[in-house]
Order: C-alpha cells, then structure tokens, then sequence
C-alpha cells in the first residue's frame, strides 16, 4: 500500500497530504459500513440485565419512530441514539452524538446529545439521584422535542415481544444518511425546531 513519506507530521509534503486526502475519500465512504458493523456487535456485547440486546433496543426505537412517520433524519439518530454504549459508557449520548452531528439536522444531534440527562427522569429516584436533571435545558429550544423522544421511542423501548424491525431494513437509510456532504447547512438547519411528527392514531 502506497504511504506518506513522513514519520512527523510537520515533514510531510504536498504530495503526501494530497495523497492522504485522495486516500481518506475512501475511507469516508465506509462509515456507514462500520456503522452498521458496530450495531451488529451490540446484538452480543451489551449491558446485561435488560431483556433485550442493545441492538433490539436501538432497533425497537428506530422502527417506533418508523412507524409515528418519522423522515431519514430521526429515524438514524434513533438507530445510532445508544451506539456509544460500548465504547462511550459514562457519555454514550454525547459520543453518538458527535457521530451523528456532521450529517442530520442540528435538532437531532442535540436531543441524541442530550438524552442521558432527560432518560434520568425514569430512574434517577431510585438511586437518590435527580431525576429533573433534564430541567437545565429547559431554555433550550430543543427540550420539548427531547422529552417527547424520551417518551415516545426510547423509554418504551425494551419490550422483547415488540415486533422490530431488522438492522437490514434500516441499512438503506443509514447508508443514506452518511453518504451526505459533511456540514451541509441545507441538511443541519442550525437551530431550526421540527419536533417529532405527530402520533399515529
């Protein structure tokens, strides 16, 4: 495989930065690949004690969204909301985040960014913790719709006998997704608010 000259950055040459920007444009490319490879791996690897994997947890979110009629952007961002689990487990929602960040809208990122915070009000009591935490962001523009994604996809989300889809139904919008020009402000909408689509009767 053809490399760079350097083994410092500062002594690398146009040649090798042109080379290594023609070679990341590949790799770019394959994010989605890996993506999907590490949800995979949550069907094994995952926390113990809940009655399903954390890839049913995310796939169970997803296809709740899926079926409230949500668009690409928030049904990804629900697949992905807990994909730092694994390797992000005391600020999973902030590493999913950053992953999501470069490719949905900004009011996706910040709720999956959030999250943890707003998921304490299930559970915080019982550890003696706060469960209102969430209410630091009440001047957020995006608490309401963060409450709402608690409420309607992820909290609900751990029944082993909803019918979910699979991750291969999902793939096409992941792929989607991250075939997207990074920062596109056309596809970010900083500070714009949609909120959640209605519920379906």
């Amino acid at each position: 495989m053809e490399s760079v000259s350097f083994t410092q950055m500062k002594d690398g040459s146009k040649e090798d930065y042109e080379l290594l920007h023609e070679l990341e444009k590949a790799y770019l490319a394959q994010t989605a690949d890996r993506l999907l490879r590490e949800l995979a791996r949550q069907a094994e690897e995952t926390l113990s004690g809940y009655k399903i994997s954390r890839l049913e947890h995310g796939l169970q979110s997803a296809t709740r969204a899926l079926h409230d009629g949500a668009d690409a952007d928030w049904i990804v961002a629900t697949l992905l909301h807990d994909i730092g689990d694994g390797l992000a487990p005391q600020n999973h929602d902030r590493f999913a985040a950053e992953i999501l960040r470069p490719y949905v809208r900004d009011e996706c990122a910040w709720v999956v960014e959030h999250h943890g915070a707003f998921q304490m009000y299930y559970y915080a009591h019982h550890y003696g913790w706060d469960r209102m935490e969430r209410e630091k962001y009440a001047d957020s523009p995006f608490y309401p719709t963060t409450v709402d994604f608690c409420e309607r996809w992820d909290q609900t989300s751990f029944d082993p006998d909803y019918p979910m889809k699979p991750l291969s139904f999902f793939e096409p919008l992941v792929r989607q997704v991250f075939s997207r020009k990074a920062y596109d402000p056309k596809v970010l909408r900083s500070g714009e608010v949609f909120g959640l689509p209605e519920v379906r009767i």
